[in-house]
């Protein structure tokens, strides 16, 4: 079981900051299953248009956390194949979400690989705040490698 700190998923996902929504990585089986977490800060820039007064975490920004969490279970099955160049796109999501997620909360993000091709994923994933469920999606990514 391998984690990843901040400076090796910043060598792995294309996105940075402020679009960078995974901070660590606890738990990680090569292309079967990852553990990552988010943590949210107040003075996270979407938190001061949505919403002033009750500020919550936009559900699209959750489906872009949970879709990094994937990329990075996808990236390790297939790290030796990519490269900087490599293009990742979402291709279809399916998400239910059952509580907002607010400024104080830790998100847990656990992605279960449904089916990993060269040319994308299947992905089942869900995340908490602490061992309630908030959000869970079926997630289909393409790649370009």
């Amino acid at each position: 079981m391998e984690s990843l700190d901040i400076n090796q998923i910043q060598k792995i996902l294309p996105q940075s900051y402020p679009f960078l929504f995974i901070d660590k990585v606890t738990e990680l089986e090569a292309g079967k299953r990852i553990v990552a977490i988010k943590n949210l800060s107040i003075t996270e820039n979407f938190f001061q248009g949505h919403f002033p007064q009750n500020p919550v975490m936009p559900g699209v920004l959750i489906i872009e956390a949970m879709t990094q969490a994937s990329l990075i279970l996808y990236w390790s099955a297939y790290k030796d194949k990519m490269t900087k160049d490599s293009k990742f796109y979402l291709g279809s999501v399916n998400t239910k979400f059952k509580r907002p997620a607010f400024p104080g909360d830790q998100l847990r993000i656990e992605a279960l690989a449904v089916k990993l091709l060269p040319t994308g994923g299947f992905m089942d994933v869900k995340t908490f705040v602490e061992n309630t469920e908030i959000a869970q999606a079926e997630l289909i990514f393409i790649v370009k490698l």
